[in-house]
């Protein structure tokens, strides 16, 4: 069942708060807690203009690219959109290990999230991790 979340006052995690909470449980793979941080409308945008809407979605097709990503928080930039909405940027490095435990790290990245009424509705990704791949052989 839907809960309706109330809008954000002092006493609430700031923006960059929850993008940063939600960007840790997904490392995790805790699917159900970052599930519960979305707006039903949510949507992700990653390189090469893939879009998808669904976590499991999303864990599936990483599943060939690697076995695992942890991301260093780097720089937070937060904001408003045209809309009035919360839009924080996160930007650091990828760090983890290729499909054959191989280790990778300082790789570029950068996340634009959107929220509203403190739920992410929109995740834009950014990195460089196919030209790293690429240049790995892979």
């Amino acid at each position: 069942m839907f809960q309706r979340i109330r809008p954000m006052d002092s006493s609430a995690p700031s923006s960059v708060d929850i993008c940063l909470r939600y960007l840790r449980v997904m490392e995790e793979r805790d699917l159900a807690a970052a599930r519960r941080m979305l707006d039903p409308a949510f949507r992700m945008v990653f390189p090469g203009d893939k879009r998808m809407t669904d976590l499991d979605a999303l864990v599936a097709n990483s599943a060939s690219r690697y076995r695992f990503v942890k991301k260093t928080f780097d720089e937070t930039d937060s904001g408003t959109d045209k809309h009035g909405r919360p839009v924080v940027v996160i930007s650091g490095t990828l760090f983890g290990e290729w499909p054959d435990g191989t280790a990778f790290s300082g790789i570029r990245y950068c996340d634009r999230f959107v929220l509203k009424d403190g739920r992410l509705l929109e995740q834009h990704v950014w990195n460089d991790l196919g030209e790293a791949m690429r240049a790995a052989g892979r």
